[in-house]
């Protein structure tokens, strides 16, 4: 590889990660549930995706790569058990405009899916967050499309029964929406509320 090629792959970096780092960090902070882990993880993948980009010489497609790497990397650090569950007093950015009930009901939800297992959690952030379909988030995941469905029932069924025993029915009932239209981290809680207020997502 010639000098003017890793100048121009090293250019075309630095303004992927200036312009993409912000919403790689939000999915990061949505697998691991902690934004200082969140960091390290986002960091280490944007190092393998650079170092894959001038192995290669081209990717023709960085974010979807540069996802794809973020949740393969912290499924590998999850079996390493280097991801520790770590309690947070901090709760995603949320508009000033949403009712008291409304954002009371939404901090709560969003407790209850930090309390996930590691890999319900990374299910419900690729299928309703991310928008991918079942058979992405199995490749994503690295397990079939069997898992990804029951583990996906699970932590639907944890987070309705979580609900319910602080007698709370979700009061955002709303359908999937296009990726770009759904504010993160606050999005993906919502579409999970819409989904246990019954609305349906791509099979």
């Amino acid at each position: 590889m010639t000098e003017a090629i890793e100048q121009t792959i090293e250019e075309q970096f630095r303004a992927f990660v200036a312009a993409r780092s912000p919403a790689l960090l939000r999915t990061a902070y949505l697998l691991t549930g902690d934004w200082g882990i969140a960091e390290d993880l986002l960091q280490t993948a944007l190092t393998k995706t650079y170092l894959a980009w001038l192995r290669l010489g081209v990717i023709e497609s960085v974010e979807p790569y540069a996802r794809r790497v973020l949740v393969t990397t912290a499924t590998s650090w999850w079996r390493r058990r280097w991801h520790r569950e770590r309690p947070t007093a901090v709760l995603p950015d949320r508009e000033a405009t949403d009712g008291v009930d409304e954002r009371a009901e939404r901090d709560l939800l969003w407790r209850f899916v930090q309390g996930l297992p590691n890999r319900q959690r990374a299910v419900l952030v690729l299928r309703f967050y991310e928008d991918q379909t079942e058979a992405e988030t199995a490749r994503l995941l690295r397990v079939s499309v069997g898992t990804v469905k029951s583990q996906c029932a699970r932590a639907l069924s944890t987070l309705r029964t979580r609900m319910a025993e602080q007698g709370i029915e979700p009061a955002v009932r709303l359908r999937s929406a296009p990726r770009a239209a759904v504010p993160a981290p606050r999005g993906a809680v919502e579409a999970v509320d819409g989904e246990l207020a019954g609305a349906r997502v791509r099979p």
